[in-house]
């Protein structure tokens, strides 16, 4: 009698995500709880951001879309705004020569003309050096928003209808895929979120639409190895159904008997 069987590989492949984006909330909470500066729980939370870049490398993740700075993040206090661009700046010049070293290729997503000339000219040199790497994706969301992404798909859907080379009729959520940031990768399987709170902030809003959502009260300065580890246990036991029943979906176990 034959019965189906599962290839054990093929089902660790299937328990891993091939896409995680993270809210890396907590910075400022996990300074002042120490009596420190905002700026400093920043700071510390590069630490946290290399060392899950190095673990997504090791995990063979796909790609990792990290929320660094959105665009409602311009109403905080200036002094803060303005250490966070300095902070970008400066983690770009002392990380990028290890990312290529990693073979991780580096993108960028939102609405880079806003920044400086100086801060322009490092996310352009980072994004050339790492170009034809070909291991992980670290896309790294600067003033970004999930419904300007949505807002600029339609900017230009209306003007392909424009130029004629679309009509009304043509849209639907395939097409929207097309002019989304991200397009060129799958969509995110696992969305993990630092700091206690319970909400996706407008990141990915178009994106998400079928993720895993998994929140933690660890902040983010102190979200490491094993934390990361938990996420991806807790995502490796989630039945992912689409829209289908349990049943459809629950893999057959299989063998020759």
């Amino acid at each position: 009698m034959t019965v189906t069987s599962i290839n054990n590989k093929d089902q660790e492949e299937n328990d891993r995500p091939k896409h995680i984006v993270v809210v890396m909330d907590g910075n400022g909470r996990w300074a002042k709880k120490r009596f420190m500066p905002r700026t400093a729980g920043h700071h510390a939370g590069v630490k946290s951001t290399r060392k899950i870049v190095e673990e997504s490398v090791k995990n063979k993740i796909q790609a990792l879309t990290l929320f660094a700075f959105s665009s409602e993040n311009w109403k905080r206090p200036e002094q803060e705004v303005s250490s966070l661009m300095e902070l970008f700046v400066s983690t770009l010049q002392s990380e990028i020569n290890s990312l290529h070293k990693q073979n991780v290729r580096v993108r960028f997503i939102g609405e880079i003309s806003a920044f400086s000339e100086k801060l322009q000219k490092k996310i352009k040199e980072t994004k050339e050096l790492t170009e034809n790497n070909t291991g992980l994706q670290l896309n790294i969301a600067v003033n970004y928003g999930g419904r300007w992404d949505i807002a600029e798909a339609c900017k230009s859907i209306v003007k392909k209808i424009q130029l004629g080379e679309l009509q009304v009729c043509d849209i639907d959520a395939e097409l929207i895929d097309e002019f989304v940031c991200l397009k060129q990768l799958p969509e995110p399987d696992l969305f993990i979120r630092t700091g206690g709170e319970m909400r996706i902030s407008n990141f990915l809003i178009w994106q998400l639409a079928y993720t895993e959502l998994y929140f933690t009260d660890v902040l983010w300065p102190d979200f490491k190895s094993e934390e990361f580890s938990a996420a991806l246990n807790w995502y490796a036991g989630r039945q992912r159904r689409f829209g289908k029943t349990g049943e459809q979906v629950e893999p057959t176990q299989t063998q020759q008997v």
